[in-house]
């Protein structure tokens, strides 16, 4: 089976200065909650701009079900109705002025007939549990609530693949929960969730898969296989994970039987027996 979104021998050079990323192979799977982590500088954010179509491979493809994708107006539509990217920062997303006419630009974009473009937006609204905002002045949210509008406006676009560039930086633990709870209904859903982060031990306890982006280039695979070497992370400029750590100290002193998966969590640890 193709993978959804597959970048194959892709290369990237802003201009004026050195390549970022070269024969770069990567794919995403139908269903699965990826995670890309790497330090400053690694390319994440490159990465995600080429998946999305924002930015376009100096070498090599992008593919959309196995088809290169051309850059015209039909090829970026298509791509960008199957996959969308929130950036970091919400104000840069946000523009409209409420929560509901800013979810709605997209689907409206799309020459959607009006009751689609409504169930849209009513359906990203309840997904991203801000229905009760639908009218309220965007510059008038909080920061957790603008993260959730500018998510809520790519959900509206029913994607196949969200990718989220470090979507809980900014917000208190009660409002990184929120949005986690979020995300696994948008899983269960059927939308494959890509996030970047740096936050290493979220992507322990919330990955399927990972992608490490180090100097020597992408290290792919299981996530908690890739994010229980500490090696690999050293290279990244990534700290070692809680859990990982946590489970390995257990299992040397007989408290975890080899077979059991280990606390993810410092809260999972303390109800432990």
């Amino acid at each position: 089976m193709n993978p959804l979104v597959e970048l194959a021998g892709a290369g990237y050079a802003y201009e004026d200065g050195p390549s970022v990323l070269a024969g770069v192979d990567f794919a995403i799977a139908e269903g699965r909650a990826l995670v890309l982590l790497g330090r400053n500088g690694s390319g994440k954010t490159t990465l995600m701009r080429l998946l999305s179509g924002g930015l376009r491979p100096g070498s090599g493809s992008l593919r959309l079900d196995g088809t290169a994708v051309s850059y015209d107006r039909a090829g970026l539509t298509r791509l960008r109705t199957a996959v969308q990217l929130v950036v970091q920062d919400p104000d840069d997303q946000l523009f409209a002025a409420s929560v509901e006419q800013d979810v709605s630009f997209g689907p409206m974009n799309l020459g959607l007939p009006a009751g689609e473009v409504r169930a849209r937006v009513d359906s990203a609204l309840a997904a991203l549990d801000i229905t009760a905002l639908r009218d309220r002045p965007t510059h008038l949210l909080s920061y957790g609530q603008r993260k959730r509008a500018a998510i809520a406006g790519a959900v509206a676009m029913a994607p196949r693949v969200l990718i989220l560039d470090e979507p809980t930086a900014g917000l208190d633990p009660d409002g990184q929960e929120r949005l986690l709870d979020v995300l696994a209904g948008l899983r269960a859903a059927g939308t494959t969730v890509v996030m970047a982060t740096h936050d290493v031990d979220l992507a322990v306890r919330w990955a399927d898969e990972a992608a490490v982006l180090t100097p020597s280039g992408i290290r792919t695979g299981p996530a908690h296989a890739l994010l229980s070497d500490p090696r690999l992370l050293s290279a990244a400029g990534l700290r070692q994970a809680w859990s990982p750590a946590v489970t390995s100290l257990l299992r040397a002193h007989a408290l975890l039987d080899p077979l059991a998966p280990g606390p993810k969590t410092p809260e999972a640890l303390a109800a432990w027996q």
